[in-house]
């Protein structure tokens, strides 16, 4: 089968150009072949390519940059999905869209579910809850993938900028709790739901929610970071930062209902990862940090 990836220099997206092949014959997709925002771009793509099914990863994930420019967030997150939606509608292939755990707004305080109502607390979570929308209004046969918190090889993310700061005291975000997920699982995961033609909405995110100073507590023990003592700070204490979700980790009810095995937890995740980014290093690559 032919997938079309969009996004494929993303940390999602790169991710999946990696592992689909197994499988699959991939056609990457990057914005300088196809500006997605421009309402011709999807079907062009579609008719060039002739792809049997699409994997929608491209996004604007800059939360902060979002809220400044909302109209560009938009143009982004919703109105280039609705273009690949209607291309995808137009020729009869099914889509996969890549949606986020922003599309709440946090108040639950327990892990949202695929039944729970979505209400986004920042522009960010609503173009992207926008994308969901065109894409349910658009095609008989979708499915959307809400995820959370990346962290992988391809970009630096989060978990890098943690293990990249300098000895010293280092202040980690802790009235934020998500569910950290790797873009390793993520996307083998997504090859499962590729192959079985799944449809509707799953949350797919490793196991357990935390937040971010709960990861570099885990980091702390793990590597031993006795130079570096950790300092818990409010998200709102940052300036310029938009509104975040206090608790937004999922739980991932549908995939297990339609009998996927859940990813492994975030720290069986991130000791992958740490292993991996360990044998880049000796391997000479260049390291994140």
């Amino acid at each position: 089968m032919k997938v079309l990836v969009t996004g494929a220099r993303g940390l999602l997206g790169s991710e999946l150009v990696r592992t689909l092949p197994a499988q699959h014959s991939v056609i990457p997709l990057t914005r300088a072949e196809a500006d997605l925002t421009q309402e011709q771009a999807g079907i062009a793509a579609i008719v060039r390519h002739q792809p049997d099914y699409v994997i929608h990863a491209a996004a604007w994930t800059d939360v902060n940059a979002c809220e400044e420019r909302p109209v560009q967030a938009f143009a982004v997150n919703a109105e280039a999905t609705r273009h690949v939606a209607c291309a995808c509608q137009q020729f009869g292939i099914p889509l996969l869209y890549v949606s986020t755990d922003y599309v709440f707004d946090g108040r639950k305080g327990a892990p949202y579910t695929e039944q729970d109502a979505a209400h986004p607390v920042n522009v960010y979570g609503a173009s992207k809850l926008a994308g969901e929308n065109y894409v349910q209004e658009l095609l008989p046969e979708y499915c959307i993938v809400r995820t959370a918190w990346l962290f992988g090889p391809a970009r630096t993310n989060f978990v890098d900028r943690l293990l990249a700061s300098d000895a010293g005291p280092l202040e980690v975000i802790a009235d934020q709790v998500g569910s950290p997920t790797y873009t390793v699982d993520l996307a083998e995961k997504i090859a499962e739901l590729v192959a079985r033609r799944a449809t509707g909405l799953f949350h797919v995110t490793n196991q357990g929610g935390c937040s971010r100073y709960q990861v570099a507590e885990w980091l702390a023990e793990r590597l031993g970071w006795r130079d570096r003592p950790l300092v818990a700070i409010a998200g709102t204490s940052l300036a310029g930062r938009a509104r975040r979700p206090h608790y937004s980790a999922l739980a991932n009810e549908h995939l297990v209902a339609e009998g996927f095995a859940p990813l492994r937890t975030w720290q069986e995740a991130l000791a992958a990862y740490l292993l991996k980014r360990a044998g880049t290093v000796q391997e000479g690559s260049t390291s994140p940090r």
